[in-house]
C-alpha cells in the first residue's frame, strides 16, 4: 500500500520562502534519484531467488528440473519442518479430488541429496508415530487391570468384639 501512495503523490520537500530555479531544480534531481534506486532495489530483489517453500510456477521457473513425491495428510507439517531444516526449495499441492485429501510435494532437482535426507528424516518421524499408535497406552493398561481388580470376588471379614470381664 506503501509503494502505491509512493506511486501515486510526489512530495517534494522544499523550502517555502522563494522557490527559485534553482531550488525547484535540486528537489526534482533527488526525487529522480530516488526513483532509480528504488528501481535497483527491485531489480536486484528480482534477480535473488526464492528459498524453502513457494509455488509450483515459482519452483519451475528458477529454470532447473523437478521432481515430485506424494505424501500423505497427516505428516504435512512434519516435513515443512524437516525441508526448511536442510535447505530445500519446495512447493506443495493439494489435490481434493480424492476423498482424503493428498499431497504432492515438488522438488528442485538439483537438491538431490538434501532431498534424500529429507525424505530419511520424515520416514523415520512417520514411522515412529506409528510405533506410537499401535502402542497400547498405559491408562488402557491402568483401566483393564481396575476392571479385573473389580470382578474379583472379595472375602469379608467378620469382626467381633467380645467383651470380657
Amino acid at each position: 500500500m506503501q509503494e502505491e501512495v509512493e506511486q501515486k503523490s510526489v512530495n517534494l520537500a522544499v523550502k517555502s520562502s522563494k522557490v527559485t530555479v534553482q531550488v525547484l531544480y535540486k528537489g526534482l534531481k533527488a526525487f529522480i534519484n530516488h526513483q532509480k534506486r528504488k528501481a535497483a532495489m527491485k531489480a536486484a530483489e528480482k534477480d535473488e531467488p526464492i528459498k524453502g517453500e513457494q509455488s509450483v510456477k515459482e519452483l519451475i521457473g528458477q529454470g532447473q528440473g523437478v521432481s515430485s513425491m506424494p505424501i500423505g495428510d497427516e505428516g504435512v507439517k512434519d516435513f515443512k519442518k524437516i525441508c526448511n531444516k536442510y535447505g530445500v526449495d519446495f512447493a506443495i499441492v493439494k489435490d481434493k479430488t480424492q476423498d482424503p485429501p493428498q499431497f504432492t510435494v515438488f522438488f528442485k532437482a538439483k537438491d538431490a541429496d538434501a532431498i534424500t535426507q529429507v525424505l530419511k528424516e520424515y520416514s523415520a518421524k512417520q514411522m515412529k508415530k506409528q510405533q506410537r499408535q499401535q502402542k497400547p497406552s498405559i491408562l488402557d493398561k491402568l483401566k483393564k487391570f481396575k476392571d479385573i481388580v473389580a470382578k474379583t470376588p472379595r472375602k469379608d471379614k467378620e469382626k467381633r468384639k467380645e467383651q470380657t470381664r
